[in-house]
């Protein structure tokens, strides 16, 4: 299987106009530097945060040099600046520092990333959220050779269904782990699937596929589902900004399985392919309001909503997305609300 690799690239075609009203929306944070040397580690997000008080504003912001190679990749040592053009803030690039032969040779994999991948890696690659239909049609695992009801890697598994062969002949073991309603209209929104293993498929004789395990995660059951496996080559082609039209959704769930979400949590979305979310997108978290009795008549009030963090979208299925928690103000929780920023 080829090596994952995800890159990350500034996807901008040339110097960016801003608006006078553009201008007013942008607020530099105090104390802000006038320049910032890149680091092994850093991430676009901790750069745009250490001038702008909105960091999914920097594509307003950010000015391509033409005359610097890669001028939309950015490298450890690289060193971003601040300057004004017309009382207007802009961020440049300067690259007149050396840059290893090593960086030269790989651009893609040196250069920064938009967000912490570590912490999205397995979900870029691994899960999927499928429609009804993509899983009802979708191969289902029998059992293994003498007649084994789990099965590790190296061993060969047996499956009914049907498939179209790829170049590699590599297919995915997958395992229905939940499955997503809309919490405000109980739609069902898809039915996440996880990553059990991968193997070759070495026969078909009618429907009965045989495959040949070449990697697990967990043991691979009776039932669970054979698939093409994503693309293997990831590229992370995005960068912070705010969806073009006003969105509103809900965080359905937390991935790690906790209850209360924090910085760096990846959460799931009821926003989709189908209400345009993009890789990149950012949104608001508003905490939903607390219960409370009135003290002097007794009724049950609901308190206003509060700004309790922000999310970055960074996988879009359908109608479900994968966004990872960039900010929060306070403990964030299932059902709160996400807006447009």
């Amino acid at each position: 299987m080829k090596k994952l690799l995800i890159g990350f690239i500034l996807l901008l075609t040339g110097p960016l106009m801003i608006s006078q009203l553009a201008a007013d929306e942008i607020q530099l944070v105090d104390n802000h530097p006038d320049r910032h040397v890149v680091v092994k580690g850093d991430t676009l997000w901790d750069i745009s945060a250490t001038f702008l008080k909105s960091p999914w504003l920097w594509p307003k912001v950010w000015s391509v040099n033409p005359q610097i190679d890669n001028p939309h990749l950015i490298y450890p040592g690289d060193v971003v600046y601040l300057v004004y053009v017309n009382g207007v803030p802009q961020l440049r690039l300067d690259r007149s520092g050396k840059l290893s032969p090593q960086i030269r040779r790989s651009p893609l994999e040196q250069a920064i990333r938009a967000i912490p991948l570590q912490d999205v890696k397995s979900f870029l690659s691994d899960n999927l959220v499928l429609s009804a239909d993509e899983l009802q049609a979708a191969p289902y695992v029998l059992g293994g050779a003498n007649s084994a009801i789990i099965a590790g890697a190296g061993d060969r598994v047996y499956a009914r269904g049907t498939v179209e062969q790829n170049d590699q002949n590599f297919f995915g073991v997958y395992r229905p782990a939940r499955v997503y309603i809309d919490p405000d209209t109980e739609e069902v929104l898809g039915y996440e699937s996880k990553a059990i293993g991968g193997g070759y498929l070495v026969s078909t004789k009618k429907d009965i596929l045989t495959l040949d395990l070449k990697r697990t995660h967990e043991e691979v059951r009776v039932k669970d589902r054979v698939l093409p496996t994503p693309e293997t080559v990831i590229q992370s082609v995005f960068y912070p900004s705010a969806p073009d039209k006003d969105v509103s959704g809900k965080i359905m769930s937390v991935l790690k399985g906790v209850t209360q979400i924090g910085q760096f949590d990846v959460v799931a979305i009821n926003l989709g392919d189908r209400e345009g979310m993009k890789p990149g997108h950012v949104l608001h978290v508003f905490k939903k309001g607390e219960i409370v009795k009135d003290p002097v008549t007794g009724e049950l009030l609901t308190l206003p909503s509060e700004l309790g963090g922000t999310v970055m979208v960074f996988k879009v299925f359908d109608k479900v997305s994968y966004a990872l928690v960039m900010k929060a103000e306070n403990v964030l929780s299932v059902l709160d609300e996400v807006h447009t920023p």
